[in-house]
């Protein structure tokens, strides 16, 4: 194989990639965990609209259906690779489960098996050092809560996160092949297209790499070049102009401040989340980091730069920053395997790496199951629960969402099938000012109403609550009447039409 420069050092020992990863406690722990992930993919909850607005539903319209466009999507800020990546999946769920929940499991397998190439770059980044960092890596990136927990979402940062492990994996062997830099570039350009603001960190990483032997630059940008050259097929297939996305989505979130609409927090936000999420574990994972960084400074500094850069975005939520959250992670576990070595070799204790792995254990499991993670595991269960009551009711002909959020609940397909779905936004032009009375005149159309309990007594008359659960932190209700539907009397009302006329 044609080799090309070194890369600079990295604090790695050096090893060879391809002989580490031949293990059987890799595997065991890769086995480990597939077993604590792939049952999450059939449990509902859904952590951020996203996941399902921008990736499944865009699949779920490529395969001839009809779905909810979001704004983002009508105003063209979405590329069209990661949903066409997920068609695949979706519509082999939908075969296995026609009209079922099928579409939205099998993607959620396939993020599942995807996210365990961290625990397998963790690994191979702790062989590097001793086969003790590799076990502890492993193990950590295969329990550790905020691995778990976002393993299963068709999210963009943990897809894109599963993608740059592996690539800067490559890229920091002590020994570089042209055909490693252009696997890395390739793996890099997927994850700027599937989450272009992970592009500092990026930078950072080919920086680091290349800084000493720029001429690696030219294998790598090869494979990236063709990597986007499919990302471009993938948007011109569906009628629009190559990575034209990237400038509306800079657009309309830089300039007319979309992005602000949805909250604006202080820059120190992200340091304030690490302390919502670890609590009091950030003293010893501190400790850790501060240990494990020298195995590992150019994923320090990929961490630090990616948590500064969306540091000085506005609107900032918590999975932006999910790569530096696996990247510190990491580097705490080869820093926690330092400890281990020590304690062998200073006080001859046997039993430290059984110790250690039961500390990190316990320390996943208390956070999992403490501050806000209860209702991560539980956001969208509520709505779930609901959808699958509607979509599997004979008589529905008609579903009406009554100033119900569209994006707090599961998707067309998995709410009502093929009925018609109508929407009543309090600022729909089209309502007159007067919901209630629009509500009244269209009942014809619809013969079920999702709806907030306490608005029970605006709904049109004949329409009694069957069922409840919570959504978005209100009681959500679903109201039903006897009869059909004439879809022709809410006709101004359909769900997609609300949604342009509101801006949604």
């Amino acid at each position: 194989m044609t080799k090309t420069s070194a890369g600079p050092s990295h604090g790695w020992a050096g090893k060879s990639t391809t002989s580490i990863v031949r293990s059987q406690p890799l595997a065991a722990l890769l086995l480990l965990a597939a077993a604590i992930r792939l049952p999450l993919a059939f449990w509902p909850n859904v952590l951020h609209p996203d996941e399902i607005f921008q990736y499944l539903e865009p699949a779920w319209r490529m395969l001839g259906h009809d779905g909810i466009v979001s704004w983002e999507w009508r105003y063209g800020m979405r590329g069209w690779l990661l949903p066409s990546l997920m068609a695949g999946p979706v519509g082999l769920g939908d075969w296995i489960a026609p009209g079922g929940s099928g579409a939205f499991v099998v993607p959620r397998v396939v993020a599942a098996l995807v996210s365990l190439s961290i625990v397998a770059s963790a690994w191979s980044f702790g062989a590097r050092i001793s086969r003790t960092h590799a076990v502890v890596a492993a193990f950590v990136a295969a329990i550790w809560f905020e691995f778990v927990c976002f393993a299963p979402h068709t999210l963009s940062e943990p897809l894109a996160t599963a993608i740059i492990l592996p690539a800067a994996l490559l890229l920091t062997q002590a020994s570089l092949s042209r055909r490693h830099l252009a696997i890395a570039g390739a793996l890099l350009a997927i994850a700027f297209v599937f989450r272009f603001q992970y592009a500092p960190a990026i930078a950072v990483l080919v920086l680091g790499v290349c800084w000493n032997h720029w001429r690696n630059l030219i294998p790598l940008a090869v494979g990236g070049f063709i990597a986007l050259v499919f990302a471009g097929v993938a948007d011109a297939v569906h009628g629009v102009m190559p990575f034209a996305w990237l400038i509306a989505n800079v657009q309309q979130n830089l300039l007319h401040d979309r992005a602000a609409e949805f909250g604006v927090t202080p820059a120190i936000t992200y340091l304030y989340s690490f302390w919502m999420m670890w609590s009091v574990a950030i003293v010893p994972l501190s400790f850790a980091i501060s240990q494990g960084w020298r195995h590992a400074p150019l994923l320090l500094a990929m961490a630090v730069t990616n948590i500064v850069f969306h540091s000085l975005i506005g609107h900032k939520e918590y999975r932006f920053i999910f790569l530096s959250v696996v990247l510190l992670t990491v580097i705490a576990a080869l820093g926690s395997a330092d400890w281990i070595q020590w304690l062998r070799a200073k006080r001859g204790w046997r039993w430290a790496l059984p110790s250690v792995a039961l500390g990190w254990t316990l320390l996943s499991g208390t956070l999992a199951a403490t501050g806000t993670m209860p209702d991560n595991w539980m956001r969208g269960t509520g709505a779930a629960h609901l959808a699958a009551e509607l979509h599997s009711d004979p008589a529905l002909c008609g579903l009406a969402l009554y100033d119900t959020p569209f994006h707090l609940l599961p998707g067309r397909n998995r709410l009502v099938g093929g009925s018609p779905l109508y929407a009543f936004h309090p600022a729909d032009v089209a309502a007159g000012g007067d919901l209630a009375a629009a509500a009244r005149k269209a009942a014809p159309a619809f013969n079920r109403i999702l709806s907030r309990a306490d608005q029970a007594s605006n709904l049109p008359a004949g329409f009694s609550r069957r069922d409840c659960a919570g959504v978005g932190g209100a009681d959500t209700c679903i109201f039903t009447r006897s009869g059909g539907c004439d879809a022709a009397a809410a006709a101004p009302f359909i769900l997609n039409d609300v949604l342009v006329r509101v801006d949604r």
